[in-house]
């Protein structure tokens, strides 16, 4: 009998593995990503107080893409950046969530990149 996996729990697995390597402090906060079927949702966290920095999602008003497709990604990608850098963050580490670094992830980096992330 063949057994279903579980893409879920195989995505939480993934990201408690990188988890473990990948912490973000105050002077390099980490940009955590999670995509769900509809959203996007990004933050920038500082491990060490346990502290959000800045938030963005497809949710956002500035947002005018409201699903979860690349186009979005970009958008959401952009106004985090933007969001980062109002709070002088110019540098994090890019926490990909368990996520494959491919699609509507690697465009999200991409544009972070471009509005001004370093990482």
């Amino acid at each position: 009998m063949i057994k279903k996996t579980d893409r879920k729990a195989e995505r939480q697995r993934r990201h408690v593995r990188v988890r473990r390597k990948i912490s973000g402090t105050a002077e390099c906060p980490r940009l955590c990503v999670f995509r769900s079927n509809s959203n996007l949702y990004v933050q920038v966290i500082d491990d060490v107080k346990g502290n959000t920095l800045a938030t963005a999602s497809t949710l956002d008003k500035e947002v005018k893409t409201k699903h979860s497709n690349k186009e979005a990604a970009k958008e959401v990608g952009a106004l985090i950046a933007k969001r980062a850098l109002e709070k002088n963050i110019k540098t994090v580490v890019f926490d990909r969530g368990g996520y494959i670094y491919h699609g509507v992830v690697k465009e999200l980096a991409e544009a972070a990149r471009e509005g001004g992330l370093e990482f």
